[in-house]
């Protein structure tokens, strides 16, 4: 699957062969010893895959549960008649799809994927940029995109890129569309990040959107053992992000998190460095707890989030 995709994530792979994602986890990690794939934060790629972006073959097979998840609710939150700017991505593209259903809508995008999502919705009207067509990712990008976007006024950015850090923010691995991204959040007041859960705490080169710059994100429960995961959606929504926090099963529910203003700080607890706290229980250290207590301390600190 790698081979074919050049990406594929922990999750898909457990589906495909109907196994737990520890089991997967265990076998990657022994391909990867034999050099013939390289382990990546929930998934894994081509060997070398790390110092070139995937184009768009491969993140099409990564989290495709996911990323509708993540779509329906994104969707939700767009209102009849509104004008809102749409990025380019895999996720994006999904999101566009389920717009073609808004009536009154206006999407102003550098992507042709979007475009093509939208292209037969007849009451929804788009507007693409200009620019130099990106093919990895069927983007419009350089100063023609940017400058199209001049003087543009819309009430929502919906973007998506290759990672998201509370510390950071969102941020993606090539230049032309990380300024382009940054035209899009600049017309916009205000922005919205799709992002699945493999994204979550993964940085990388080109920052696009600043933490405090993001009003909200999308995006779905990480499973149970992704301890950074859940500590950068903990650490996300200290800071003021709004979340809503989709389900990647059949009920496809989603939960929101969304404090007003900017809430004081919480205590996360980080793997092996701080206690963790149980309800109900005082502190105590990462190492006293067994595998199974991790597992509850992380699912309950999901749960407390999808709560607020």
């Amino acid at each position: 699957m790698v081979r074919a995709n050049g990406a594929v994530s922990l999750r898909e792979l457990a589906r495909v062969v109907q196994t737990s994602e520890v089991t997967v986890r265990r076998d990657v990690r022994a391909l990867e010893a034999e050099g013939l794939l390289d382990r990546r934060h929930g998934g894994a790629v081509l060997p070398g895959g790390f110092t070139r972006e995937s184009g768009f073959p491969q993140k099409s097979h990564l989290a495709t549960a996911e990323k509708t998840a993540i779509a329906d609710a994104a969707a939700a939150l767009v209102e009849e008649g509104e004008a809102i700017v749409v990025g380019a991505g895999t996720t994006t593209q999904e999101l566009a799809r389920r717009l073609a259903r808004v009536p009154g809508l206006t999407v102003v995008t550098n992507s042709l994927l979007v475009a093509q999502a939208l292209a037969h919705a007849n009451r929804v009207e788009v507007v693409m940029t200009g620019g130099t067509l990106r093919g990895s990712n069927y983007a419009l990008v350089g100063s023609g995109a940017e400058q199209s976007l001049q003087g543009l006024r819309v009430s929502r950015a919906f973007l998506s890129g290759s990672g998201l850090t509370a510390e950071r923010g969102l941020s993606t691995s090539n230049m032309l569309s990380a300024s382009v991204d940054r035209a899009l959040v600049q017309a916009a007041a205000e922005v919205v990040v799709l992002a699945d859960h493999t994204k979550l705490g993964t940085d990388t080169m080109f920052q696009t959107v600043p933490t405090d710059v993001i009003t909200r994100l999308v995006t779905d429960e990480p499973p149970a053992h992704d301890e950074r995961a859940a500590t950068e959606l903990q650490a996300l929504a200290d800071q003021g992000v709004q979340l809503t926090v989709a389900s990647a099963g059949p009920s496809g529910a989603s939960s929101e998190a969304s404090p007003p203003g900017r809430p004081p700080r919480r205590e996360v607890p980080l793997p092996g460095q701080r206690g963790a706290r149980h309800p109900g229980g005082p502190l105590r250290s990462a190492a006293s707890l067994s595998a199974d207590d991790r597992a509850a301390e992380r699912g309950a600190r999901v749960a407390d989030l999808r709560r607020r």
